[in-house]
């Protein structure tokens, strides 16, 4: 049978086996017996492609998967309902380890870096990307979401936007150097569609609080006119998300949900956001459906990320207000 044609393509450069476990409690010196771990697939945009699977869609990952812990993450997406496309990059791919102290709560996270890339491992990426974005067609939406690697240049966001051009819409969800270029250094016909960011991303970028969606809306505004994307969507926690374009200003607002954790909530908006405009919907519906994912998101235990009844249940309640 001829595989189907996904929906959608992520890509996830520096991706991660996550393995978090428990201990009553996180001292120096003495031995800490661990409780059994718990191994998943880890990265945002193996995140992305996974919530977008449980919506519906027909996601295509991207992966930089090396070494035996490569291959344990891609026997771990086999299940997923995610075609995998796996790329060596060369090292092994990293592990990242999270360990809960059940006396207090807290949560201690150890993230490793990966393994150092090249300028030809980039390039090569890259011809990786155009040749799936390919298959998907013209308007092909692709999300490149994480963290970035050692050794890739800070810009590599900016040279996908430029190498992929207009005939597809890039949708960049990254943080540290990556995203502070993005933003200080624009560059002409190097601006991704989309750039997402958290709240504390989007407040380091203004330089202190955004105290209220309306403040959030004029950052994002300001970086649209400056040439950073075409559009520009800030989360904000329990009160939703804003997104500016050219001549747009949306404020979308989730109901009242309980919070059971909040990991995964931005993983599954970008899924649900995503798959709308690869489905040929409006900036509006697009972040109702990504607010009402993340909604989702927090309802469920521990990692798992967004489930379709909770997303579609929450749709219809979420409040979109056009003036910020």
């Amino acid at each position: 049978m001829a595989e189907s044609r996904p929906d959608l393509l992520t890509v996830t450069l520096n991706p991660a086996l996550d393995v978090s476990s428990a201990t009553e409690r996180v001292t120096p010196g003495p031995k800490l017996r661990l409780d059994r771990p718990l191994s998943e697939p880890g990265g945002g945009g193996l995140n992305v492609a996974r919530a977008a699977a449980k919506l519906g869609g027909r996601p295509c990952a991207i992966a930089a998967l090396g070494g035996p812990t490569g291959a344990r993450i891609a026997a771990l997406m086999a299940e997923s309902g995610v075609t995998l496309r796996a790329f060596d990059p060369g090292g092994e791919t990293r592990t990242n380890l999270a360990v809960t102290e059940t006396a207090t709560g807290q949560q201690y996270r150890l993230q490793m870096p990966g393994p150092d890339w090249t300028a030809e491992t980039g390039a090569a990426i890259i011809a990786l990307i155009e040749a799936e974005a390919a298959r998907i067609g013209d308007d092909a939406v692709i999300v490149l979401s994480g963290s970035q690697p050692p050794g890739l240049p800070d810009g590599f966001p900016q040279d996908l936007a430029a190498r992929l051009g207009p005939r597809c819409r890039l949708i960049v969800d990254t943080s540290g150097p990556a995203l502070q270029r993005l933003v200080a250094q624009p560059r002409e016909g190097a601006a991704p569609h989309v750039l997402r960011m958290d709240q504390a991303e989007s407040e380091g970028i203004a330089g202190g609080p955004l105290p209220d969606p309306a403040a959030s809306l004029d950052v994002a505004a300001a970086l649209v006119t400056r040439g950073v994307a075409d559009c520009v969507v800030i989360a904000r926690g329990a009160e939703g998300s804003v997104l500016a374009t050219g001549d747009t200003r949306l404020h979308c607002q989730p109901p009242v949900v309980p919070v059971v954790s909040k990991i995964g909530a931005g993983d599954s908006f970008t899924a649900a956001f995503a798959l709308a405009l690869a489905r040929n919907a409006g900036w509006a519906e697009a972040l109702i459906a990504g607010t009402a994912a993340a909604a989702a998101a927090v309802m469920t235990p521990g990692t798992e990320l967004c489930r379709a009844g909770d997303a579609s249940n929450i749709t219809p309640r979420c409040r979109l207000n056009a003036s910020g």
